[in-house]
């Protein structure tokens, strides 16, 4: 990964029902299941430094995702370079989706029209549907990295 900008989506695991409080949200229900969060990295240090930030648990919430990682699994890292912000699109296309919930109304949203950057699902979405997706509804799929984690 480098320090370009981009898209990224993180996908997560919750491997039972938690009951948490996100910022000025309020608490919330997190069931059991896959969660797919949106973002975009146009900042200093790009698609790196953001990623790197996620990937941690943060001791001093700032960003929504900050109060759900604890309780979330990061399983892997869909994302792709470029300077234009694709997140509305990931977030309209991932809300599509078969099987899509949205548990958070405005998680990640607050800077946007989108209902939520955030995505429940009871399995792992695929990565092939969403990119072909993508290419059907918005003709913005550039080629989609992965990166895998434990």
């Amino acid at each position: 990964m480098q320090n370009l900008p981009g898209t990224y989506a993180l996908i997560l695991c919750a491997a039972a029902d938690r009951l948490i409080d996100i910022g000025k949200l309020g608490r919330f229900a997190i069931p059991q299941g896959f969660y797919v969060y949106v973002g975009s990295a146009c900042g200093p240090g790009g698609l790196k430094a953001r990623i790197a930030h996620h990937k941690k648990i943060s001791q001093r919430p700032h960003w929504h995702m900050d109060y759900l990682r604890p309780v979330l699994h990061l399983k892997e890292i869909w994302y792709t370079c470029g300077a234009i912000r694709h997140e509305h699109q990931w977030a309209k296309t991932l809300g599509g989706l078969a099987l899509a919930s949205t548990p958070i109304i405005g998680f990640g949203a607050s800077d946007c029209s989108c209902k939520s950057h955030l995505f429940l699902f009871s399995a792992k979405p695929s990565l092939r549907l969403f990119r072909d997706k993508l290419r059907s509804g918005f003709n913005i799929c550039k080629r989609i990295f992965v990166e895998k984690l434990n």
